[in-house]
């Protein structure tokens, strides 16, 4: 069995549903637009890791995607707030045996796959691993271990949630590792320039 699991949170790509706050501003089609390329660049991504790798949904998966289930194992994420949704996809990966687990999500652009190898690689002697993203949240996340106080009030989707799951970090004397800041985009701002300009034609 594979020691490493690599979990990667989705939406299914539906107008109106993704990217609210581009929409907002250059339009429903143009955010499903950039949705699809931040999932077509996370495949392209995840498709160089060498781990288990599961796609979660954070609601029902379409009968047709890009994730070939030969290569990814589709779940749907549990309800509630995005930390119980984390905390119960990493109980889940973690009951089946895997030592390392690394939870990713689909809004950025520059993520690569050494990105996710350094947190790998990083959990054999760290507790914790933590990708930080610029707005004040994280890209990515690693265990090596359940930690469920890392999920627990938590102000999700704010720009505190790196700092207070840093807080929690050290609060517990736990090891941790921080990767490269990155951006997400979840504001037309944040949009690389050359999607604008496909965009706008």
């Amino acid at each position: 069995m594979n020691e490493r699991a690599l979990l990667i949170f989705v939406r299914r790509p539906e107008a109106g549903k993704v990217k609210t706050r581009i929409a907002r501003t250059a339009g429903e089609a143009a955010a499903l637009w950039i949705y699809h390329q931040l999932l077509r660049h996370t495949r392209r991504v995840a498709d160089e890791v060498k781990a288990d790798r599961y796609v979660f949904y954070a609601d029902t998966a379409p009968a047709q995607d890009l994730w070939e289930e030969t290569l990814y194992r589709k779940r749907q994420q549990v309800d509630g707030t995005l930390g119980m949704r984390m905390l119960a996809a990493f109980q889940e990966v973690f009951a089946l045996g895997y030592r390392r687990a690394v939870i990713i999500g689909s809004d950025c652009h520059t993520l690569t796959p050494a990105h996710i190898y350094e947190a790998f690689i990083r959990l054999e002697a760290c507790d914790v691993v933590i990708g930080p993203a610029r707005d004040g949240g994280y890209y990515l996340l690693g265990l090596n271990r359940l930690i469920p106080s890392l999920f627990e009030g938590i102000d999700w989707s704010t720009s505190r949630v790196f700092d207070q799951t840093l807080q929690r970090v050290r609060r517990q004397h736990l090891t941790a590792h921080l990767l490269d800041t990155l951006s997400d985009v979840d504001e037309w701002e944040d949009v690389p320039d050359d999607w604008k300009k496909q965009i706008k034609g």
